[in-house]
C-alpha cells in the first residue's frame, strides 16, 4: 500500500431515497458523491443506502439505521461518513455523537473541494466566505467534536482555529470578506466594460464539472489552462483570444464547472464568476457525451444557467470526448438530436474548426457589412477598422480611403459618420 493511500481518510458514504426520488437517481448521486470524496482525498470504503418516505428530523436516517452505520464505521475503522444530502446543524451534531467519527454532507464535501483548489485571492475569498456563512450556525456545540475529530475533509479553508472563536468575530469576518468580494466585482465590470468598449464578442465556457471545459479552452486558444481528471480543477476563470475563421475576435472563459445540488451559497459565492455567463455574448454549454448520465448533466448546468439568469443566451452545445464513445455513429445521432451541438474531441482536436465555425456563424448576428469613406488623416480609425473588422476590400477616392468591412454593430454604430451605405 502506498503513501497516498495510507494518507487517504476511510470514508462511508451514505444515500437515502425519499418518495420523490427514483432509484436511479439516488444511484447516480451516489457514484458522483464517490468522485466528490476521491477528489477531496477520501478513499470510499462502503455506501450504505436507506429508503424512508421523509428524512427523520433528528437523525435524517433514524437512530436505528445511524446506529448500523456506527456499527459498521466501528468493523472497518472508517473515518469519515458523508452523506448525500445536506445535514440540519441538529441533525449533524446528532450523527456525529451516535457514530462517533466525524459527519459531514455534500455541501461540506464540496466546500472542502473548492477549498482545496482555489489558487486566486479571488477564489479564495470566494470559497471562505461560503463556509463560514455554512458553518456559523452549526457552531453550537461543535467546539469539542471539531477538536476532537482533528484536520482533515471537511475542516479546510477557514480552519478549526477560526471556527472555535466567538460568533461575533466570525460574522465580522464574513463582513469583511463581503466588502472584499464588492471590490472583485467592481473591478470586474471594470473589465468587462473595457471588452465591451473593444467591441470584441464574449463566450462563456461552462458545463458540469470534469465535461472538459478547460481542455476545450486549450484546444481552441492553446492556453494551457490546468487539467486533470477529477471534479472542480478549474474554480478560477481563464480568459484566452481568439481569431476566428472570419477575422473576428471572440474572448474565451473558462468557469467553474456546476454539479448536480451545487450549494446555493457556492453559487452565490461565485457569483461574481459565474457573471462571465450572463454577461457573455455566447455560451458554450460542455457536456461529456462519454458519460452514461450526460442528459442528466445537462438538465442540471441549463438549471443553475436559468438561476444565473443566463438560459436566453444564444448556446452552442460542445459533446465532448467522443474519443471515449464505443461507436462513432453515436456522435452523429446525438448531435441530431440536439439542436445547436457539435461533437467534439478537445484531447484530440476532432471537429474543433467545426465548432469555431459554428462560434462564428452564431456570432454574425453581431456583424454588419459597411461602406465607409474615412478620410486620410483619419488613420487611427482605418487602423481600428482592420484591428476590430474584416476588411472586405480598400480603393481611394477623392483622398480618402474607401473601405466595405465586416465590423461588430457597436462598432458599426461608432463609424457612422464615415459610413456611406451599409447592409
Amino acid at each position: 500500500m502506498n503513501k497516498q493511500t495510507t494518507d487517504q481518510e476511510k470514508a462511508i458514504l451514505v444515500g437515502v431515497q425519499t418518495a420523490n426520488d427514483a432509484p436511479w437517481e439516488m444511484e447516480e448521486s451516489l457514484v458522483e458523491l464517490a468522485a466528490l470524496a476521491r477528489t477531496a482525498g477520501a478513499r470510499v470504503l462502503d455506501r450504505i443506502t436507506q429508503s424512508r418516505p421523509v428524512p427523520d428530523s433528528a437523525y435524517f436516517i433514524g437512530k436505528g439505521k445511524a446506529g448500523s452505520v456506527a456499527d459498521r464505521v466501528d468493523e472497518i475503522e472508517a473515518e469519515l461518513v458523508i452523506f448525500d444530502c445536506e445535514l440540519s446543524p441538529a441533525q449533524q451534531r446528532n450523527l456525529e455523537s451516535l457514530i462517533g467519527c466525524k459527519v459531514i454532507d455534500r455541501t461540506q464535501l464540496i466546500f472542502d473541494i473548492f477549498a482545496q483548489r482555489a489558487e486566486t485571492r479571488e477564489g479564495k475569498i470566494q470559497v471562505e466566505l461560503a463556509q463560514l456563512e455554512y458553518l456559523l450556525p452549526r457552531l453550537t456545540g461543535r467546539g469539542v467534536m471539531m477538536s476532537r475529530l482533528g484536520a482533515g475533509i471537511g475542516t479546510r479553508g477557514p480552519g478549526e482555529t477560526k471556527l472555535e472563536v466567538d460568533r461575533r468575530r466570525i460574522k465580522d469576518r464574513i463582513a469583511k470578506l463581503k466588502r472584499e468580494m464588492d471590490s472583485v466585482r467592481l473591478h470586474r465590470e471594470v473589465q468587462r466594460k473595457r471588452r465591451l468598449s473593444n467591441e470584441v464578442a464574449t463566450a462563456a465556457i461552462v458545463g458540469y464539472t470534469n465535461a472538459g471545459k478547460s481542455s476545450l479552452l486549450n484546444a481552441v486558444a492553446d492556453a494551457n489552462a490546468f487539467v486533470e481528471d477529477k471534479l472542480f480543477a478549474t474554480l478560477d476563470p481563464r480568459s484566452r483570444k481568439v481569431r476566428l475563421s472570419n477575422e473576428q475576435v471572440v474572448i474565451f472563459t473558462d468557469t467553474v464547472g456546476f454539479v448536480r445540488r451545487l450549494p446555493h451559497s457556492l453559487v452565490a459565492a461565485f457569483r461574481a464568476t459565474l457573471e462571465e455567463a450572463t454577461r457573455a455574448d455566447i455560451i458554450v454549454l460542455v457536456i461529456d457525451s462519454s458519460n452514461q448520465y450526460f442528459e442528466d448533466h445537462m438538465a442540471v448546468a441549463k438549471q443553475v444557467l436559468h438561476e444565473l439568469n443566463a438560459a436566453d443566451k444564444p448556446t452552442i452545445t460542445v459533446l465532448n470526448k467522443i474519443d471515449l464513445l464505443a461507436d462513432a455513429a453515436i456522435a452523429g445521432s446525438l448531435t441530431k438530436r440536439i439542436s445547436g451541438s457539435v461533437a467534439v474531441s478537445a484531447r484530440t482536436g476532432e471537429n474543433i474548426r467545426t465548432f469555431l465555425d459554428l462560434v462564428a456563424e452564431v456570432l454574425s448576428s453581431r456583424l454588419q457589412v459597411v461602406k465607409l469613406k474615412i478620410p486620410q488623416g483619419r488613420g487611427e480609425v482605418t487602423a481600428l477598422v482592420h484591428e476590430k473588422g474584416h476588411v472586405l476590400e480598400t480603393d481611394y477616392e477623392n483622398g480618402a480611403v474607401v473601405l466595405t468591412a465586416e465590423v461588430d454593430k457597436p462598432l458599426a454604430a461608432r463609424l457612422r459618420e464615415f459610413m456611406e451605405e451599409h447592409e
